[in-house]
C-alpha cells in the first residue's frame, strides 16, 4: 500500500494558498512595483526606428550641424609622437634614461624599470594658414589641415586595448553598454529605410581587441546593432537567397513569418518581437540595396586614383570610398576599425621605423581623400568626421620585461593624445589642448574620451545628458555621469 506523508501534502498545500503569498512575500510585491516605478521593466519600443525614443523628455532642443557620422579608428593606438604632437625637446632628451618623476606611481602596459627616453622617428613641418604641425609620415593628409580641428591633449584612464576602445566607443571599459554608433541611431533614427542606420567596416586583417561589442547595441533595442559589411566578397554574409529561393517566394515567406510575429507581441507584448519584424524586412530590402551601394567599382577612375583603391580587395582605402557612398545613401553613422597600431617595437612590423610608416601609408592618401571628396559634393557640411585611436603612446622606449626591445617602439600612454574631427559644425584649422614639452601628459584643454563623445552628440542636435535609456534601475547615458562639450571646436 502506497504509504503518503500527510505532512509534506499540507505544507505543500499552505505554499499553494494565497494567505501564505500575501504574509510572506510582502517584500517581492514591493520589489516589484518599485521595479516597475524604476523603469526595469523596459520602455515600449517603437516599430519603426526613426521614432524619436520615448525616454527623451520632448523634442530635442540642440540645433544639429551633422546629419551623419563617419569615424575612423585606428585599433592599437597611432603615436601621437610620431604624427601630430610636435616635440623638439623630446628629440633633445633622445638616449637618457628616463627620470623617476614619470615612472613613480605610475601604471604601464609593459615598461620595466627605467627605460630610455626617444625622440620623435618622423620630420615634422607647419602647413596651411592654421600653421598645424604634422610630419612626413602623412604627406597628403597635411594639405587639408585647414578642414580639420586637432584635440592634442586627449587622455583616458585605461591603457589596455580592449577596456580602452570599449571606453572610447561605449563610454565603459566593460562590457554591455551600447556602442556609440547604437546611441546616435536611437536618438536620431535612420534617414534611409533600405540600409541600416549603422555600418561597420573594418580593414588591417583583424578586428579590433575588443570585438564586435564596439558596435553592440548593449541594452539598447537590438534594431540599433552595428552591421558589419564587408568590401570583399558579398558585403553582408547569407544577405542572398539560397539556390531555387526566388525573391517572390522569399518575400512571401518573411510576409507569413512576420504575421507568426506580430501574433506572438499581441500576445507577450515583448519588444524585441517589433525589433525582430523590422530586422526581417531591413533584410529583405537590403538584398537589394547593399550591393547597389556597396559596389565601389562603378566609380569613375579618377576617385580610385584619388584613393587608392582597388576594387574587390580588402583595405582601409576601400573602406573610405565606401564611407563615402553610404554617406551619399543617408546611413546615419559609418564605422571604419582599421587594425595593426600597436607599435611596440617588438618585431619589424610593430617599430616606429618601418610599420608606423607602412600603416600611415596605407591610410594617408585615403582618409584625405575622403575628406576632400565631402567637400567637393557638399557633404562635409553636415557629415562630422572623427579620426583616432584609444590611446597614446610613450614618450620613452618601450623596455618590455626591462629588456630593451630589438627595435625602437613605445608603450601604451593614456596621459595624452591626439584625435581630430573635421566638417558637421566644427572649426576648421582649430587646434585644442597642449601637452608639456614632451609630450608625457597634457598641461591646458585636456579633453577626456567623455568630452569628446558629448561633442559628437552635440554636433547631431543630442543633448549627452538628456540621451538616456532606463536599465537596471536608473537611466543609462553614454557619457556616464561626466563628459562636457568641447565648445571652443564648434562654429
Amino acid at each position: 500500500m502506497l504509504h503518503v506523508d500527510q505532512e509534506a501534502v499540507r505544507r505543500r498545500a499552505a505554499f499553494n494558498s494565497r494567505r501564505f503569498f500575501l504574509r510572506q512575500c510582502t517584500l517581492g510585491l514591493g520589489g516589484m512595483a518599485l521595479g516597475s516605478l524604476l523603469g526595469c521593466d523596459g520602455p515600449s519600443v517603437p516599430l519603426r526606428p526613426d521614432v524619436a525614443p520615448e525616454s527623451l523628455p520632448g523634442p530635442l532642443d540642440l540645433a544639429p550641424h551633422a546629419r551623419r557620422i563617419i569615424y575612423l579608428h585606428m585599433a592599437g593606438a597611432p603615436s601621437q609622437l610620431e604624427t601630430f604632437d610636435y616635440k623638439p625637446d623630446l628629440q633633445r632628451l633622445h638616449g637618457l634614461d628616463c627620470p623617476p618623476s614619470l615612472l613613480d606611481g605610475k601604471r604601464f602596459a609593459f615598461i620595466q624599470g627605467t627605460p630610455r627616453m626617444l625622440g620623435p622617428q618622423a620630420t615634422f613641418a607647419q602647413y596651411g594658414e592654421s600653421r598645424a604641425w604634422v610630419s612626413d609620415l602623412l604627406p597628403h593628409f597635411s594639405s587639408v589641415v585647414d578642414d580639420v580641428a586637432f584635440l592634442r591633449a586627449v587622455h583616458t584612464e585605461e591603457f589596455n586595448h580592449a577596456p580602452a576602445q570599449l571606453l572610447m566607443h561605449t563610454g565603459s571599459p566593460r562590457l554591455g553598454r551600447p556602442s556609440l554608433g547604437s546611441w546616435v541611431t536611437y536618438g536620431l533614427g535612420s534617414e534611409n529605410e533600405n540600409l541600416p542606420g549603422f555600418i561597420v567596416l573594418t580593414s588591417g586583417g583583424r578586428e579590433p581587441s575588443a570585438g564586435k561589442k564596439l558596435w553592440s547595441s548593449g541594452f539598447l533595442p537590438s534594431i540599433e546593432q552595428g552591421v558589419q559589411c564587408r568590401t570583399q566578397g558579398d558585403p553582408i554574409l547569407y544577405l542572398s537567397d539560397p539556390e531555387g529561393m526566388s525573391r517572390d517566394l522569399r518575400q512571401r515567406s518573411i510576409a507569413a513569418i512576420n504575421h507568426l510575429n506580430r501574433r506572438q507581441y499581441e500576445e507577450v507584448g515583448d519588444p524585441e518581437t517589433l525589433t525582430r519584424i523590422r530586422q526581417y524586412e531591413m533584410a529583405f530590402k537590403m538584398q537589394v540595396s547593399v550591393p547597389e551601394v556597396m559596389d565601389i567599382s562603378r566609380e569613375p577612375d579618377y576617385i580610385h586614383a584619388m584613393y587608392g583603391t582597388e576594387p574587390g580587395r580588402s583595405s582601409f582605402a576601400n573602406n573610405c570610398l565606401m564611407a563615402r557612398r553610404l554617406a551619399e545613401a543617408d546611413v546615419r553613422f559609418i564605422q571604419l576599425y582599421d587594425w595593426g597600431w600597436d607599435m611596440h617595437g617588438t618585431s619589424h612590423d610593430t617599430s616606429l621605423g618601418a610599420g608606423l610608416r607602412e600603416k600611415c601609408r596605407q591610410i594617408d592618401r585615403p582618409m584625405t581623400a575622403l575628406l576632400r571628396d565631402l567637400k567637393q559634393r557638399g557633404l562635409l557640411e553636415d557629415t562630422l568626421v572623427v579620426w583616432g585611436g584609444e590611446f597614446g603612446r610613450t614618450p620613452m622606449q618601450e623596455n618590455r620585461g626591462g629588456t630593451t626591445n630589438p627595435f625602437l617602439g613605445r608603450d601604451h600612454h593614456g596621459e595624452a593624445f591626439t584625435m581630430w574631427m573635421a566638417g558637421g559644425g566644427i572649426r576648421g584649422g582649430a587646434s585644442y589642448g597642449q601637452t608639456d614639452a614632451i609630450g608625457y601628459a597634457g598641461v591646458t584643454e585636456r579633453a577626456h574620451v567623455h568630452d569628446v563623445q558629448a561633442t559628437i552628440l552635440n554636433r547631431l542636435g543630442l543633448d549627452h545628458e538628456r540621451l538616456t535609456y532606463p536599465f537596471q534601475g536608473r537611466n543609462f547615458r553614454l557619457t556616464d555621469v561626466a563628459g562636457e562639450v568641447i565648445s571652443p571646436l564648434l562654429v
